[in-house]
């Protein structure tokens, strides 16, 4: 395994850690509120950064994910790459990649995905779709939702077309989420059967990247502070509680970040990698609270603000590791794929 980033890789990561950190800040993020910030968006799709993951594969995704989750940017990067971009683009008939992709990559469509197939929605004969999904990520921004079928098919379904309903719903962090009510909507079929498992493995593994970003963010903020502030006429940094706690955060941060990175790294070489996956999700979810909780706790009284920027690592780790699911469960997951296939 190699993960040192290609240069087309380095590139599209500077470059999207430069614009995250000029136009993610703080006073933007709070008027932003709840909702996406449109001219962020903007920003990154002029620069093509949507369209770089169809470039630099999924490990090159994951290293802007990284940027992403660093400044905890509220715009739908994340889905829009990996359910739409990358899922069309591997997935995806001649003709929805011609309609579709040009699209995604200046920005005009949004994709989000309603996904792990939980028995809610189910297909039926004529290619209509019924049933719903109680939390969309970024459903309110999206043109396109890919739908993951009781039965593991895939669908595109128009956000805004007949027979869609969506109620927005407010989580944790500040991801512009909606309820998905599909009561007999057309949708087009995507991929074969395949499809499913492959799409799933690769959100799971891009929104580990995110919390990768997300950790790094809240241990170098927390980093900062106790550097900063003193006690006793010492730096709080100088503590070996503090220097021990800021040790296992930074130590959890790695490990998500190293399993994400080989779980990319498989997915573009050509290897299975639902296992790598599922292991990265793991780490994302089990290991991610405890960092942004430790980011938080480091920063002392401070960190009780709720208008404290580390307050906002902490939202989005707890909200990442609620989307990728129970650490139990996934670790039984796992379980149960390395009981039928063999590890990797």
């Amino acid at each position: 395994m190699d993960f040192t980033p290609s240069e087309e890789q380095s590139a599209a990561q500077g470059l999207a850690a430069r614009i995250f950190c000029d136009l993610s800040t703080h006073d933007r993020l709070v008027a932003a509120g709840t909702g996406s910030d449109a001219g962020l968006w903007k920003e990154l799709c002029a620069a093509g950064l949507p369209g770089a993951a169809e470039e630099t594969g999924l490990l090159g995704l994951v290293l802007l994910l990284e940027e992403q989750g660093r400044t905890t940017a509220q715009v739908p990067f994340a889905a829009t790459c990996v359910y739409g971009l990358l899922a069309v683009g591997e997935h995806g008939t001649d003709e929805q990649r011609e309609r579709l992709l040009p699209r995604l990559r200046e920005g005009t469509a949004v994709a989000t995905g309603a996904f792990p197939a939980r028995g809610a929605v189910h297909p039926q004969a004529d290619g209509r779709l019924s049933g719903s999904v109680p939390l969309v990520p970024w459903l309110r921004d999206a043109t396109h939702v890919v739908v993951a079928a009781a039965d593991r098919t895939l669908w595109i379904v128009p956000a805004a077309g007949p027979g869609v309903l969506t109620e927005p719903v407010e989580t944790t962090a500040a991801w512009s989420a909606g309820r998905l009510v599909l009561t007999g909507a057309p949708a087009e079929r995507l991929g074969g059967s395949g499809a499913y498992a492959d799409v799933l493995a690769t959100a799971r593994t891009a929104f580990a990247g995110v919390q990768a970003g997300v950790c790094a963010g809240s241990v170098a903020r927390a980093v900062e502070h106790t550097g900063r502030r003193e006690q006793f006429g010492r730096p709080l940094s100088t503590k070996q509680a503090v220097l021990l706690r800021a040790a296992d955060a930074h130590m959890d941060t790695e490990a998500i970040r190293v399993t994400a990175y080989e779980a990319a790294w498989r997915r573009d070489e050509g290897l299975p990698y639902a296992a790598q996956a599922l292991t990265a999700a793991w780490w994302a979810a089990e290991a991610g609270p405890r960092v942004v909780h430790a980011g938080q706790h480091l920063h002392g009284g401070t960190g009780a603000d709720l208008d404290h920027p580390v307050h906002r690592h902490f939202l989005w780790g707890r909200q990442l590791a609620a989307h990728l699911g129970c650490g139990g469960a996934v670790l039984q997951e796992l379980g149960t794929l390395l009981t039928k296939e063999g590890p990797a």
